[in-house]
């Protein structure tokens, strides 16, 4: 297939747009508002019954999205091997987009005395997200060529927060102004959105599903070695990268500051709600803030990274993601929330595209298997996730206060602030095996 084809990039960055829907509305506004606002009773405060056990609300929703990244943690790398053997890692984004697609149309009959059919299709969506995301990044070598992968990268980015904008803004109408509709109930408006977010993903993804190539499909028979395989790709990726001593820091790097960076952005909805009473149409508002700023994050990130590099912007936006922490401990009413979102916006979509991108265009030339690379890559991402929201949440349940659990995400970004200033004086050329 040809590179930087714009029918084709416009078609992949589609797919950014077809599931931000969930990151936005799921896992960023209205869900995490929606289920603190049922979760806390006067009977029994912030505290809730899951199978018989004692949570405290919001840790539980974390608790649960940790264990939704470890699943797919150990799944990813037995199917990328699976996609690398047949060719076929489309149907696996399909798979996942249906998938998390109907999950949140399940969450549309999810209230109290439905909570654990509530979280079950949380985790749900949640896989469903995290395992298109992975098929949908291996695609970026194959359609772009080095020099354009952080623009192609930021306009996937791009196109993601202005598509989940739009549903979100639709969605905002319902909530706010529910006597429009003649609506009475008053959690309809929110459930309707998680019904509108699973048809929305479904139909935009079918966009890029069109566009993409399917690869060379291999259909010989998958033996057992072949399905387990997957844990011995990573071991190879691993032994590969070990020859790429800049691309193995980078990995460390991003390993640690991506436990602060994924944590923030699944657990502020929570944090605003929970912490300030901001209220749904409040956090709405902050959120949306968030994501128009970050369009223009992202595509700034992409400028500066090709004047002074992308080790060097990484840097700094680390370092403002330290200061936005210590920032986010102290902040006591709304309008300091509204200045650290437009903050946060500008620093989150830089650092998500910048970070792929990097990844992206400092791996080898003749990498054939892109999957299992991208796999390695979302690997790690996935388990900096996990450790980032169960300490989080764990840290929630001992003190009582988010706000230790932010400081202590601080510390994440701390580690990863200090392998990128090792690398700093090393950035290599493009796909240069730097040793």
């Amino acid at each position: 297939m040809e590179k930087n084809d714009k029918r084709v990039i416009r078609s992949w960055a589609f797919f950014d747009w077809a599931n931000s829907a969930y990151n936005l509305v799921i896992t960023s506004t209205i869900f995490p508002a929606y289920y603190t606002i049922i979760t806390t009773t006067k009977e029994n405060g912030d505290q809730v019954m899951f199978f018989g056990h004692r949570f405290t609300n919001t840790a539980l929703s974390n608790y649960a999205l940790s264990v939704a990244y470890l699943v797919m943690v150990l799944l990813m790398p037995l199917l990328s091997s699976v996609a690398d053997y047949r060719g076929n890692k489309k149907a696996f984004m399909k798979f996942f987009t249906y998938l998390g697609g109907l999950a949140c149309i399940g969450l549309y009959f999810f209230k109290l005395e439905t909570l654990e059919f509530g979280i079950i299709c949380f985790v749900v969506a949640a896989m469903g997200y995290i395992g298109g995301i992975v098929f949908n990044n291996s695609y970026l070598p194959e359609i772009a060529t080095p020099e354009e992968q952080d623009r192609v990268s930021a306009k996937g980015y791009a196109y993601g927060y202005i598509g989940s904008v739009i549903l979100q803004i639709i969605c905002f109408i319902f909530v706010l102004k529910p006597e429009l509709f003649g609506i009475t109930d008053a959690s309809f408006p929110a459930r309707l959105s998680f019904l509108l977010v699973g048809i929305w993903w479904i139909v935009f993804a079918q966009i890029p599903f069109r566009a993409l190539p399917s690869g060379g499909r291999n259909h010989n028979a998958i033996s057992r070695s072949k399905v387990t395989s997957g844990f011995q790709e990573l071991k190879k990726v691993w032994k590969q990268l070990q020859k790429i001593n800049f691309l193995k820091r980078y990995l460390l790097a991003f390993f640690f500051y991506s436990m602060g960076v994924q944590t923030i952005m699944l657990a502020a909805a929570g944090f605003g709600e929970k912490t300030l009473h901001l209220g749904t149409s409040k956090l709405i508002a902050v959120i949306l803030i968030i994501q128009l700023v970050a369009i223009a994050g992202a595509m700034l990130m992409s400028y500066f990274a090709r004047r002074i590099g992308n080790i060097h912007v990484l840097i700094w936006v680390v370092l403002i993601w330290i200061v936005a922490c210590f920032c986010a401990y102290f902040i006591s009413n709304e309008f300091q929330f509204y200045s650290l979102a437009i903050v946060v916006g500008l620093i989150m979509g830089g650092i998500q595209s910048l970070s792929r991108s990097t990844y992206s265009k400092y791996l080898p030339a003749e990498t054939p298997d892109t999957a299992s690379f991208f796999s390695f890559y979302d690997v790690t991402e996935k388990l900096a996730i996990v450790i980032g929201l169960f300490s989080f949440a764990f840290i929630e349940e001992v003190t009582g206060s988010m706000r230790n659990s932010i400081i202590a995400l601080a510390s994440f970004f701390v580690i990863g602030l200090i392998f990128l200033l090792f690398l700093r004086r090393t950035e290599p050329e493009v796909n240069e095996n730097c040793q």
